[in-house]
């Protein structure tokens, strides 16, 4: 770890160092490969992370592979970027897209090519800042920088309604981050005075550890609450989503879907759940009703969709809140869980926009009607269709299976939302996903060919299969052996969870008095622990 200095804040800035670089290229051609050779040169170098990152090595004082500097000299806020285990396996995800989203753009994009790749790019840097910042304030620039680009893409290269859905995001996440930078201030100077001698901090360390009052907590969790809520999307405020997914180009989907709404439920985790545990408890119930209901109201609004886009941003919707319900479940297995799903939310879910992307080029609609028995002119398309769909779905052998069966069983066992009725609930969103997913194949690729558009299309060239076989890859892979990527964030979610419950505890019993309470590391790791053995019986005795 000693021997890689600087090199997280490499990958964060690479993609925005090429943005700069594509402005200066003369041709489509050159934008085209300087982007995938930037994004390229990313994903290579962030594989570095994973091989300096020891899982094993307490994170509990400071971050791996960090990098702090000073920025604000009269106040505590710094430059401090690392890797712990809830934010590696979102960074790797992170720079995996990003090639694959410059080669679904290839001939997808016809116009300001510069302007497209140059915001990618800068888009990239945004999500990776959010995703590696440990530094409230920073995380809060990085976390506004990522909504200038979107807003480009989807307002500039979108569909017909492409003005309504820019304008919409753009409302929607402002005013949940506006509201959360007012709980940043007032945290800053509250923890200041407790844990900083007197002076203003941002640092998340020194935030974990700052027990706030019962009482503020319940306002301030509403303020950081709300805005992660806006970006997950919880229902209902959902609805800028689908506009969202359906107006804008395909590479703005898979970002969109793959990375973006992680932010929030990542912010859930990182800073909701640790800054103001007492808070995160008493609503975790509200919370998990909430996602219940935005499980089974994605699903059968998904059902009723006759735009295959729209489909699949409402079964985002649906499997969000899955993740939703694994992080307020306070418990080992079901935010194992969580994290995983998503990963794995990213992958299949980015593979369907990009396949649908596919679709689209090839027919210019995403009307199911439309179509129609295609598999018999687009095998190789039908197939990775089908396979994302499986591993969506949640069938066992592929990644969707693996996150949502961890959520269920923590769940049902969590002290805050282990509520039978609840989860079985849940659990009909799985045997919906299948229900509208397997309808959506069916309808698109199976029966008698009636267009002969239909007829004519023409199948995968070398370059989509090649942007879609890693996808595949992973599916098959995280779905068959989690286990080495479930390791990497197993101490790091026991240190979280342990410190929050910690925390909840103390505040609770400390009244008026300031809490201070250090961030714990666990010292035992087990996904599933053993349970424990029942002393032998004693001998009965007439």
């Amino acid at each position: 770890m000693a021997d890689l200095p600087g090199l997280l804040s490499l990958v964060i800035f690479l993609p925005a160092l090429g943005a700069l670089l594509l402005l200066a290229l003369p041709s489509v051609d050159a934008i085209r490969w300087g982007a995938l050779g930037v994004t390229v040169a990313t994903f290579v170098v962030s594989l570095g992370l994973w091989l300096g990152f020891d899982p094993a090595v307490s994170t509990a004082a400071g971050p791996q592979l960090a990098t702090r500097l000073p920025w604000f000299g009269a106040v505590d806020i710094t430059y401090f970027v690392g890797v712990d285990g809830l934010n590696l396996l979102l960074i790797l995800l992170t720079t995996l897209l990003g090639p694959i989203i410059v080669l679904s753009s290839w001939t997808y994009i016809g116009k300001a090519h510069k302007g497209y790749y140059a915001l990618m790019l800068l888009l990239e840097t945004g999500v990776l800042g959010v995703f590696a910042s440990f530094d409230v304030f920073l995380f809060y620039i990085f976390f506004e920088l990522t909504l200038i680009p979107m807003v480009f893409i989807i307002g500039i290269w979108g569909g017909e309604d492409r003005i309504y859905a820019a304008i919409k995001f753009v409302i929607y996440t402002l005013v949940g981050s506006l509201l959360m930078l007012v709980g940043i201030l007032w945290l800053g100077f509250a923890a200041g005075d407790a844990v900083n001698s007197g002076v203003f901090t941002t640092d998340w360390y020194k935030l974990v550890q700052f027990g706030v009052p019962l009482g503020s907590q319940m306002w301030l969790f509403g303020l950081f609450g709300l805005a992660f809520a806006i970006k997950v999307p919880l229902f209902p405020l959902h609805t800028w989503l689908p506009d969202a997914h359906t107006q804008a180009p395909t590479g703005g989907s898979v970002v969109l879907a793959g990375v973006l709404l992680k932010m929030g439920t990542y912010g859930l985790l990182r800073f909701v759940i640790p800054f103001f545990p007492n808070a995160s408890e008493r609503f975790a119930m509200p919370v998990a009703i909430l996602a219940v209901v935005g499980i089974v109201y994605g699903a059968l609004v998904a059902f009723a969709q006759t735009d295959v886009k729209k489909l699949v941003a409402y079964s985002s919707v649906s499997h969000l809140g899955f993740v939703v319900l694994g992080v307020f479940a306070f418990d080992v297995v079901a935010v194992q869980g969580a994290l995983i799903q998503m990963v794995n939310h990213g992958i299949s879910t980015g593979a369907l926009f990009l396949i649908i992307g596919m679709l689209y080029e090839r027919r210019h609609t995403r009307a199911m009607a439309d179509y129609g028995g295609i598999a018999k002119s687009v095998p190789v398309l039908a197939f990775f269709m089908l396979f994302s769909v499986f591993a969506s779905a949640g069938l066992p052998g592929l990644n969707g299976f693996v996150g949502e069966f961890m959520i269920l069983l923590g769940s049902w066992d969590s002290p805050t939302v282990g509520n039978p009725v609840l989860i079985a609930v849940a659990t009909t969103g799985v045997i919906f996903a299948a229900v509208y997913l397997l309808w959506m194949v069916y309808r698109t690729f199976f029966g008698e060919i009636t267009d002969e558009r239909n007829a004519a299309m023409t199948d995968l060239n070398g370059r989509e299969i090649g942007l879609l076989m890693p996808l595949a890859a992973l599916m098959l892979i995280l779905g068959f052996w989690p286990a080495p990527f479930l390791a990497q964030s197993e101490r790091a979610v026991r240190s979280l969870l342990e410190t929050s419950i910690a925390k909840a505890d103390a505040v609770e019993g400390a009244g008026d008095e300031v809490v201070v309470v250090p961030v714990l590391w666990p010292d035992e790791v087990a996904v599933f622990p053993a349970p424990a053995v029942p002393a032998a019986a004693p001998a009965h005795s007439e």
